[in-house]
């Protein structure tokens, strides 16, 4: 099953990735914070993870870096957003594996999710993990 983690506290960037997505057949999740992160993706079991870099309480680097440094998890899809100019050196930082500059077109959300699946997705079975 294709499932995408929202993770940010802004409410309208989360329901409108999880609309746009939610149409596109993904089921989506949104978090408003990154706490027990490992715990979360245990129980989603997404397939891409959108991490925004300011979102409660340890932040989207620590989560990310928590994420990429688990050996089940370190091969799902981070998408690092962010609206900061410096997202590139803050997704490296943060060992992300692409970036969504905010704010974002619709079709550039569109576009970095088949990226994500283009790059990531075993091309016999369509899955992730």
């Amino acid at each position: 099953m294709k499932r995408v983690l929202v993770c940010d506290d802004d409410t309208t960037i989360s329901e409108l990735v999880a609309l746009v997505l939610t149409d596109a057949g993904w089921t989506v999740y949104t978090l408003p914070d990154c706490d027990n992160m490992i715990q979360k993706i245990e129980s989603i079991k997404p397939s891409i993870i959108f991490m925004d870099n300011k979102i409660p309480k340890e932040g989207g680097i620590v989560a990310t870096k928590e994420i990429k440094s688990h050996s089940e998890y370190q091969n799902i899809p981070v998408i690092y957003f962010t609206a900061h100019s410096d997202i590139n050196e803050l997704a490296q930082e943060a060992g992300a594996d692409l970036i969504l500059q905010k704010p974002f077109g619709l079709k550039d959300l569109e576009a970095v999710v088949n990226e994500a699946f283009n790059k990531f997705a075993d091309k016999k079975t369509g899955d992730f993990l």
